[in-house]
Formats: structure tokens, sequence, C-alpha cells
């Protein structure tokens, strides 16, 4: 393996940092509790579309989850790209904008689903 002391990455001298700076210990629990939220809400939408009002499912619930799914879909892409490091650390802001646009999304479908007016 390499030795990283030693990279240069085009530069005059020795370059041993990270691409995007350190990540603290305070923004990794802030991921890990949006991300865990986030999924907990996906993960009870999606069952209650199956369970709710009553079995078998409602086409329209049905297609309500797969939506949801679909834009968590896209979410996951980019957490995955960001922790790789493709993606500069503005793209933060946007995942979590997404995350909570899914949300929000949940807690109308959940709405929906148990017919709360």
């Amino acid at each position: 393996m390499d030795d990283f002391s030693t990279r240069t990455y085009g530069t005059s001298g020795l370059d041993n940092r990270p691409l995007f700076g350190e990540t603290s210990a305070r923004d990794r629990i802030i991921n890990l509790a949006v991300g865990g939220f986030t999924s907990v809400v996906v993960l009870v939408t999606v069952i209650s579309s199956f369970v709710f009002p009553s079995l078998p499912p409602r086409p329209l619930n049905v297609f309500f989850a797969v939506c949801i799914l679909l834009a968590c879909g896209s979410t996951i892409v980019l957490i995955f790209w960001y922790r790789q490091g493709d993606l500069e650390p503005k793209f933060r802001k946007l995942i979590y904008y997404m995350l909570v646009s899914i949300v929000l999304l949940c807690l109308c479908a959940n709405l929906y689903f148990h017919d709360i007016r």
C-alpha cells in the first residue's frame, strides 16, 4: 500500500490532509440522528401503506409508498457519493433538505393512510 505521507497530489510539497477536511464527532452524530429518524419514519410509512386501513392494501397507498421509496433512492445515492468524497461539503445541506422533504412526504402519507381530517 502507498504511504499517505509521501503523496504530493500535484503540489510542491507533501499533502496528507483529507479532501474536504475532517468530519467532527458532532457532524457524525447529527448525520446518524437525522438519517436514523428518517429511516424509521419511512419504514413506518411503507408498512402503514400495506396494513391500513385494511388488508388487502389500496393501490393508491402502495403507489404513495413507491413514490416515497423512489425519493429515498436518489437521496441514498447522494449520501453514498458524499461519503466517498465525490461531492463538495455544500451538498450536505441539499441532503438534509431532501431528508426533511421525505419526512414531510411521509407525514402527509400517514395522515392520508389513517384518514385524519
